[in-house]
């Protein structure tokens, strides 16, 4: 495994990680059997697609920004913050990927905590995040940042809310 020279961020996309991302992408498609046709467009013109991703935009029916975890040329994860959940409670504040390369290193933990100074400072005090009940990865990594079970949302995945003054701002 490659060893990072520089402790990961989270950072708008950046044209400066293609290769990375679209093999880290494309290797963590394969593995989850999903389609990988995607990535033929990325790859075409990475500048658009980046670009596409920049600043803050409606997604699922919110004022949204991605970020990217990189560690210099290395691209780790990416990562959503909702400036408020969907109205239909079917997600929350955050959603979190890392590529399967960079699994079981810690660095969704940190991309967690880092996304909570940001949601601190987009005046959000407390994220809720959802997660399948299977999902004891993603579990544990919320919960680490002080994740609260709260019940359920109507497709049964468990509610968790983060408290964003209680994480500390450096890891």
């Amino acid at each position: 495994m490659i060893a990072l020279t520089t402790p990961p961020r989270l950072a708008p996309p950046t044209t400066r990680v293609r290769v990375s991302y679209l093999t880290g992408e494309q290797a963590d498609s394969v593995h989850r059997g999903r389609d990988t046709d995607w990535l033929a467009d990325a790859a075409r013109d990475f500048d658009g697609f980046v670009a596409d991703r920049l600043g803050v935009r409606e997604r699922w029916g919110v004022p949204s920004e991605v970020f990217w975890f990189t560690s210099d040329e290395h691209y780790i994860g990416s990562l959503v913050v909702r400036h408020e959940p969907p109205e239909d409670d079917l997600g929350g504040h955050i959603g979190y990927h890392v590529v399967r390369p960079w699994h079981r290193r810690g660095h969704a933990t940190e991309m967690l905590r880092q996304a909570t100074v940001i949601a601190r400072g987009l005046g959000i005090d407390r994220l809720l995040l959802t997660v399948e009940e299977d999902n004891g990865p993603s579990l544990r990594v919320i919960e680490k940042n002080g994740g609260v079970h709260d019940g359920r949302n109507p497709d049964g995945q468990l509610r968790l809310w983060i408290d964003t003054a209680s994480v500390p701002s450096d890891g």
